[in-house]
């Protein structure tokens, strides 16, 4: 067994984010393991741009009200104790809906190679629920 010290809180990269994003990496997976967590803080209207992941990802959502949405459906409306499973290649979002922080735990794998997630152009305001605020 190892305790490690957690890692300091990073600001999210603009490249990646819409708003005040913050993360928290919670595992990195050392070889042979591959699972990669972080722990994700959203102020209101902060989302993610959009993206896919190449072995899919799971949500889950600790705090707050949001939304998550895949290419070509319509945004639903998380809340803590949603699970929310991504299969590999779905292009899709997860953010935190006006007037609300939400907070998720992200946990996904990387492949045994090329990269693991790959980002697209920013979720604009038209296609944000809650507008621009």
């Amino acid at each position: 067994m190892e305790v490690r010290n957690k890692q300091p809180t990073i600001k999210g990269p603009t490249a990646w984010f819409t708003g005040d994003v913050w993360l928290d990496f919670v595992v990195r997976g050392e070889e042979p393991s591959r699972l990669r967590v972080a722990a994700v803080h959203f102020a209101p209207c902060g989302r993610t741009a959009w993206h896919v992941h190449a072995l899919g990802q799971t949500l889950y959502v600790t705090e707050g009200v949001g939304y998550v949405q895949a290419r070509g459906g319509s945004a639903v409306e998380i809340r803590p104790g949603d699970v929310i499973y991504t299969p590999p290649g779905e292009w899709h979002w997860h953010g935190a809906a006006a007037g609300h922080f939400m907070t998720h735990i992200a946990m996904w794998e990387a492949p045994v190679e090329g990269p693991e997630t790959e980002w697209g152009e920013h979720v604009t305001d038209d296609e944000y629920p809650g507008g621009q605020q």
